[in-house]
């Protein structure tokens, strides 16, 4: 089975989507705390992507009241594979009140390892490391609509159906140079990191003097 498959509202019972799923997110804008949680896109990484719209009450949906993503999202077995996930999960905690965990991150993985360069973004590692160019071009359109156009649900699809590819070579590349117990101990922190970042901890920085 390949392409998108919207859902309104969550995802279907009974659907399984293996051990590492590829999960983006597009909200109102980029502050977790303020803009709203409009789409959540999953893969199992055989060329599908699920995409599920979450649609707030006062526009006939049922918000936050998705059962099964949010056990997918909490489920101790299934780990979730982002690129920057700390943004994601702080939208998905704000979103949907939940903790996603266990994570894994491509633009760490990128940064610990891909240190020749300075450029660790999505479209990036896509044409690096799985030969594919994809499009930026929605990146800022409105997601809250209540109907998508196909032009949005082709870039939101975009944004997991390589994850899976670009984690193969990046893991490898953490193994080859000795960061990937680094890798896992950061990735065991972005859900604190996120929700730092919903108290506020942004601008300055916790971490910083």
């Amino acid at each position: 089975m390949n392409g998108i498959q919207l859902h309104k509202h969550d995802l279907p019972a009974g659907l399984d989507l293996g051990p590492i799923v590829a999960i983006d997110t597009e909200t109102m804008g980029l502050d977790p705390r303020r803009d709203r949680l409009c789409l959540v896109q999953l893969s199992s990484g055989d060329g599908t992507a699920h995409l599920v719209q979450i649609i707030p009450p006062a526009l006939g949906g049922r918000g936050a009241d998705c059962p099964n993503l949010k056990a997918l999202l909490t489920n101790p077995n299934v780990t979730k594979l982002f690129h920057y996930a700390r943004f994601d999960i702080a939208a998905l905690e704000n979103g949907l009140g939940v903790v996603t965990a266990p994570v894994i991150c491509t633009k760490i993985a990128s940064k610990l390892v891909r240190t020749y360069t300075d450029r660790h973004g999505l479209k990036e590692l896509c044409r690096d490391l799985a030969g594919v160019d994809i499009s930026k071009q929605q990146q800022s359109s409105d997601w809250g609509a209540t109907d998508l156009t196909p032009e949005q649900l082709a870039y939101a699809a975009s944004d997991v159906l390589y994850l899976h590819t670009i984690w193969a070579k990046l893991e490898a590349l953490l193994v080859r140079e000795n960061r990937r117990a680094i890798a896992q101990a950061a990735y065991d922190f972005l859900p604190t990191r996120a929700k730092l970042d919903l108290l506020g901890y942004v601008d300055p920085d916790l971490f910083t003097h």
